[in-house]
């Protein structure tokens, strides 16, 4: 039981935070300077996720031919260049992934 009430209240207080925003974002003026830097928070969240994965293996730095993660990484980055498509990028990351890891692990 403990745990269902743990997370119905984190649930709830989850969304009471997001919505308490949107809701405030659309009764206050916000100046256009920092609509235009929250447009940047998605893309540093997601790298600040991201880099560490590709770049760290065992806590250390790992730039060799053997990372595959990076290898991966590096064919997306490729794919998304070229195609601007975000659904083909992870598909082919993913793919390059699997058959890194298939063919030099």
């Amino acid at each position: 039981m403990n745990v269902w009430l743990v997370l119905l209240l984190g649930g709830l207080i989850t969304f009471g935070i997001r919505f308490s925003f949107i809701y405030l974002f659309g009764k206050f003026h916000i100046p256009g300077t920092v609509r235009r830097a929250l447009h940047y928070v998605p893309p540093a969240v997601l790298s600040a996720i991201v880099f560490p994965e590709l770049f760290l293996h065992n806590g250390t730095l790992d730039l060799s031919l053997t990372n595959v993660r990076l290898l991966a990484g590096l064919i997306a980055i490729v794919v998304a260049w070229y195609s601007r498509n975000t659904l083909l990028t992870i598909l082919v990351g993913i793919l390059a992934l699997v058959l890194f890891q298939w063919v030099l692990q």
